[in-house]
């Protein structure tokens, strides 16, 4: 089979190369010129842990390519997938569908005998509709049918999520469609993956609940975080205790300084606007956000509260300023609105993390970027860890005491336990956990 993809961003480029991974030939498309010959020469425009390589075999394989040419990858596809962004639009918070639309007229343009267009970017419902409409207009001899699939790739483990999926969901209203989308993904039907076939209309829907709910749990840990603050409580064990009810589960009870990313802070906030304009508001995820945005103000509070009220003239080491480890993904980081708040009232910054600079230090200007996180921390009066890198799992605790003016760290991902921290006579702030707590 043949498909092209249209985009080569993030969930384009992963989920073209998986494809070609399965045995599947795939054109990869995109306007920028300048990102199609770094793709051709090799170059990854993104950090994902193990897709230079996926990338790398099945060019050599001849399963993967690249070009700007969108008329001759789609018109000879047997499905064209949708992977082109969609923003939060200014002013409104709805999702921006301009390159959705976009890439549907000229995908119509371009078909040639029968086609699946699938839509993988993440987009509102009645979106695959309106996509619909769009190529009918366009062409109204186009032989067609529109699918909705959903990706669902984390960040830093993508290409995992991709091979050996939680789900895969198709939205289809055809068995021709169905059957063109179950030859894709035939290795995951072999490996019994539960394929969730439903409306269009469902699909889209599936994807911004999920999301949703996961940023739900997110911020519901971070605020119970704050209640054990100041009742004495460990949020870790509170954490544990729920997270062991399978109606619960374990996974996103870990508290931090707020959701960012490419995917929760405009999935939310898209939903949200859908919600309120189909007359069945969620109210829920209204607070959700709102807390979110607050939350990461607050961190910046914390550091300044922790640093005895006021951080003017004193220079404050960051370490890690992505979003979450595995990525150089700088949107909506917690990082954007914590650095400037502590620039604002008077700190110097000193930051390091592994993959994200070059991304960051466009966002956030007079930064002293470093080599690594004891040179950000070196003659620093506090070190704050924004992300939760490996690297910074396991630090030369004593030789952090050298190098700190004094022994203060704010760890707003609780790597480290509070009670070891005070055995070597560090301040520690953290999130949700008295000191002296039973292990």
């Amino acid at each position: 089979m043949r498909i092209a993809m249209i985009g080569t961003g993030y969930v384009g480029l992963v989920s073209g190369a998986c494809f070609s991974e399965f045995g599947v030939d795939v054109v990869c498309v995109d306007k920028d010129a300048d990102k199609i010959a770094r793709l051709r020469n090799g170059e990854i425009p993104i950090y994902e842990p193990g897709l230079d390589t996926l990338v790398e075999n099945n060019v050599r394989a001849e399963r993967l390519s690249f070009t700007q040419d969108l008329a001759t990858a789609v018109a000879s596809a047997d499905a064209v997938f949708i992977a082109v962004g969609t923003p939060s639009r200014r002013g409104d918070g709805h999702a921006d569908l301009s390159y959705v639309h976009g890439a549907a007229k000229e995908i119509a343009a371009a078909l040639n005998g029968y086609t699946v267009v699938v839509t993988k970017s993440t987009v509102p419902v009645g979106t695959g509709r309106e996509v619909a409409s769009i190529i009918a207009k366009t062409r109204p001899d186009a032989d067609f049918d529109i699918c909705s699939n959903p990706e669902f790739l984390r960040e830093g483990s993508a290409i995992d999520d991709f091979m050996r999926p939680d789900r895969v969901v198709i939205g289809a209203d055809t068995e021709r469609a169905r059957e063109v989308m179950k030859a894709l993904y035939r290795p995951l039907f072999l490996i019994e993956t539960p394929i969730v076939f439903t409306s269009l209309e469902t699909s889209e829907l599936i994807k911004y609940a999920g999301n949703t709910f996961l940023a739900t749990k997110i911020t519901f840990i971070n605020e119970i975080a704050d209640l054990c603050e100041k009742v004495g409580a460990d949020v870790h064990d509170v954490a544990k205790g729920i997270g062991l009810d399978g109606r619960i589960g374990r996974k996103f009870l870990h508290p931090g300084p707020g959701y960012g990313g490419s995917c929760f802070p405009k999935d939310t906030l898209a939903l949200v606007k859908t919600a309120q304009d189909a007359g069945a508001p969620l109210r829920i995820i209204e607070t959700v956000v709102d807390v979110n945005a607050t939350r990461k103000a607050q961190m910046a509070e914390k550091i300044i509260a922790a640093c005895g009220g006021s951080v003017a003239g004193k220079t404050i080491a960051i370490l890690g300023v992505t979003f979450k480890p595995n990525t150089d993904d700088m949107r909506d980081s917690p990082s954007l609105v914590i650095v400037p708040a502590l620039q604002a009232a008077g700190a110097t910054i000193r930051a390091f993390d592994p993959e994200g600079m070059a991304e960051a230090k466009p966002l956030l200007s007079h930064v002293d970027w470093c080599d690594d996180a004891y040179d950000a921390m070196r003659d620093a009066d506090a070190v704050a860890l924004l992300t939760e890198w490996n690297q910074f799992r396991a630090l030369n605790l004593e030789r952090v005491k050298e190098l700190l003016k004094a022994p203060l760290m704010i760890d707003l991902r609780n790597v480290y336990n509070p009670d070891e921290m005070a055995q070597l006579d560090f301040d520690y702030s953290c999130l949700g956990r008295p000191m002296n707590t039973w292990l």
